[in-house]
């Protein structure tokens, strides 16, 4: 005599649940082992995309003078405060690559900024000091080394997509390569280069003497 599916108590049928769940688990594992085994059904890949929206422009007056190529691993580890690692947590091992430029502010320059000589031969130039903008995360080059997550944050991905499950890492990387961009040296590269650059151009219009000052 069989038994309905309907009919089992409430803690079976949850042991039924783990056990399909797992066994789906497993054939994933082995997909992911056995090598070959996801190319059978001969999947293609197809950019359905819309066009891209401008957004808005904007008239630039800055200079950038310097840029930096940065690259830092981010070790994120995330703990459940009651419960074993094995079973909920999860550590992602990233490496993030960017670029943080230097730039100065020529729209910042006043009248009362430049000063000439009768005869056109010298010339006093302030200009603000350099700033940094904000740093760009190179997606070609950032890459997650490894991703270790618990059983019930496994069996969340099996229900769920998250397309933002690197977003944390990626904020973290991004605010490590602003850090090291401050602490550099890159303004100050950013305004010797502003300086050879309009000494070279006064120079060529005729003037002797140049002088760039920085700061107010």
């Amino acid at each position: 005599m069989t038994t309905s599916v309907r009919r089992l108590p409430g803690w079976a049928k949850a042991v039924a649940a783990l056990v399909l769940v797992l066994a789906v688990l497993f054939a994933g594992i082995r997909l992911a082992v056995l090598p070959g085994i996801k190319d059978l059904f001969g999947t293609e890949t197809h950019d359905r995309s819309g066009p891209a929206l401008l957004k808005s422009i904007q008239d630039m007056s800055r200079y950038d003078a310097a840029s930096g190529n940065f690259q830092v691993v981010v070790d994120l580890d995330k703990d459940a405060k009651f419960l074993p690692d094995a079973i909920r947590g999860s550590r992602t091992l990233y490496v993030g690559a960017g670029t943080v430029d230097a730039y100065v502010d020529l729209g910042r320059v006043g009248e009362k900024d430049v000063t000439v000589n009768g005869d056109r031969t010298s010339a006093t130039i302030r200009l603000p000091h350099a700033r940094l903008g904000r740093p760009a995360l190179d997606p070609d080059h950032s890459y997650a080394v490894s991703k270790q997550r618990g059983l019930l944050d496994r069996l969340g991905d099996l229900f769920s997509d998250n397309p933002n499950s690197e977003q944390a890492v990626q904020q973290l990387a991004v605010r490590h390569i602003g850090d090291a961009a401050r602490t550099s040296g890159l303004t100050a590269r950013a305004e010797r280069n502003t300086t050879g650059m309009l000494q070279g151009l006064l120079r060529s219009l005729g003037f002797t003497e140049v002088h760039i000052a920085y700061g107010t």
